[in-house]
C-alpha cells in the first residue's frame, strides 16, 4: 500500500485527474448515446453498453495501478515477443477473426462474451517495441544504417496484415505513429538519402505485395468512404447519410445543447452514435460550449505527454511519452475530421469517449506507461540531484 501511495505521489497529477474526468465524460455519453439502440437495434437493456464500458473502465485502471509498478526498463525482456506475438495475431485473424463492419478485425471470446481488435493493441506494441530497441542501438552508438531499419520490417508487415483485414484507418494510424516516432531517432544525417532509397523500395514492394496478395484491400463499401465531400448531398449513401446526420446533430445542439439524455439523432439517425460518432451527440446534448471544453482537455492531456516525453532521461522512456501523444493525436485528429467531412470516415474511435473495450483498455494502458515514465522522471532527477550533493 506504501508503494502504491509513492507511485501515485510521483504521477503527473494533471495528466491523471483529465484523464479521470475524460473517462467519465465518455461513460455518461455512452450511456445517453447508446441507450436508444440497445433496446432498438440490439435487443438489450438501455444499460447494457453503459455496464460493458464501465467493465472495460474497471480492468483497464486494475491494469494501469499494475503498469504504474512495473519499471520501464524490464520491457526489454518482452519487446520482441510483443512484436513477434501481434504478428502472429493478426496472420490467425485472417483465418479465424469475426466479420464485423465489412472488416475481420475481431476475435470473439464465448467463454467471457467480448471480442477483442489485435490491431488497437499492435499499435502500442509498436511503441514498446521501438522504445526499447532504439533505446539499445543508439546507447550502443550503432552506425549500421540497417539495424535502425529493421523494427521498420516488421511494422510494414503488420501494417500490411491489418489493410488485409481490411481496416484502412488503424493501418494508417499505425503507420503514422511508427514514422513519426523514426523521424524523431538521433541518427546521422549522411544517412538519410540511404534511409530514402530503401523506404522507397520498401513502399514499391509493399505495392507490388498488396496488388498480387489476392486480397481486396478495401472493399467497395470502404472504398465509397473515400468519398466524403458535401455529405449532406449524397443523403442516400452510407457515408453521406452518417456525417450528415452528425452535422444535424452538431447543428441541433447550438451552444448549450437540447439537454441530457434529449438527442434525437441517437434515435437510429447516427447508426455509431456511440462509437464513430459520439462527439455529435455529446454536441447536440451538452452544446459546442462542452464540445469546446472537450477538445481543451485532449490539448491539455496532449501537452502533458509532451512534456514527460521532454523529461525523460533516456529515449526509452522519451519514446513511450511520445508514441502515446502521437496514438491520441491521430485517433482525435481522424476521429473528428471524418465526423467534420474533411477526412475519410474510418471508424477510428474518439480516445476515452467512444464505446469499445480493446480501444479504452490499450488508451489507457498507454496513458498509465506514460505516468510510469513521469515517476522514472522524478525518480531519476531525485537521484541526480543527490549525487550532487555528494560531491
Amino acid at each position: 500500500m506504501n508503494k502504491t501511495k509513492n507511485k501515485f505521489s510521483k504521477m503527473d497529477k494533471p495528466l491523471l485527474f483529465l484523464t479521470i474526468l475524460l473517462c467519465s465524460i465518455g461513460l455518461i455519453m455512452v450511456f445517453s448515446s447508446s441507450s436508444i439502440a440497445a433496446i432498438l437495434r440490439y435487443n438489450k437493456t438501455t444499460t447494457y453498453f453503459f455496464i460493458r464500458q464501465l467493465i472495460f473502465l474497471v480492468i483497464s485502471f486494475i491494469w494501469g495501478i499494475i503498469i504504474l509498478n512495473i519499471p520501464t526498463k524490464y520491457y526489454k525482456g518482452i519487446h520482441w515477443f510483443l512484436i513477434l506475438g501481434i504478428t502472429v495475431v493478426l496472420f490467425l485473424l485472417l483465418f479465424y477473426g469475426k466479420l464485423t463492419n465489412h472488416a475481420q478485425s475481431w476475435f470473439y471470446l464465448p467463454i467471457i462474451g467480448f471480442a477483442i481488435q489485435p490491431s488497437e493493441f499492435a499499435k502500442s506494441f509498436i511503441i514498446i517495441f521501438m522504445a526499447v530497441y532504439y533505446n539499445k542501438i543508439v546507447k550502443k552508438k550503432e552506425k549500421n544504417i540497417y539495424l535502425y531499419l529493421l523494427p521498420l520490417v516488421f511494422i510494414g508487415i503488420i501494417g500490411l496484415l491489418i489493410l488485409m483485414q481490411p481496416d484502412f484507418g488503424s493501418a494508417a494510424i499505425l503507420l503514422a505513429i511508427a514514422f513519426c516516432i523514426f523521424i524523431s531517432i538521433p541518427m546521422s544525417k549522411s544517412n538519410l538519402p540511404k534511409i530514402a532509397l530503401i523506404g522507397g523500395i520498401g513502399v514499391i514492394v509493399l505495392g507490388v505485395t498488396l496488388l498480387y496478395s489476392g486480397t481486396e484491400i478495401l472493399n467497395s463499401t470502404q472504398m465509397a468512404r473515400f468519398n466524403f465531400k458535401e455529405p449532406c448531398q449524397r443523403y442516400k449513401e452510407d457515408t453521406g447519410y452518417q456525417v450528415c446526420n452528425g452535422f444535424i446533430a452538431i447543428n441541433n445542439g447550438g451552444l448549450t445543447g437540447v439537454g441530457i439524455g434529449k438527442s434525437t439523432q441517437k434515435y437510429l439517425y447516427l447508426p455509431e452514435s456511440h462509437t464513430d460518432f459520439i462527439f455529435a451527440i455529446l454536441v447536440e446534448e451538452l452544446g459546442l460550449i462542452m464540445g469546446i471544453i472537450v477538445l481543451i482537455i485532449y490539448i491539455l492531456m496532449l501537452y502533458r505527454m509532451l512534456k514527460i516525453a521532454k523529461e525523460a532521461y533516456n529515449l526509452r522512456n522519451s519514446i513511450l511519452a511520445y508514441g502515446t501523444f502521437w496514438l491520441f493525436v491521430f485517433h482525435i485528429v481522424i476521429n473528428l475530421c471524418g465526423m467534420l467531412a474533411i477526412l475519410p470516415l474510418t471508424g477510428v474511435p474518439l480516445p476515452l469517449l467512444s464505446y469499445g473495450g480493446s480501444s479504452t483498455i490499450n488508451f489507457i494502458t498507454m496513458i498509465f506507461i506514460t505516468e510510469r515514465v513521469a515517476i522514472e522522471n522524478k525518480d531519476t532527477k531525485t537521484y541526480i540531484e543527490k549525487q550532487k550533493l555528494l560531491k
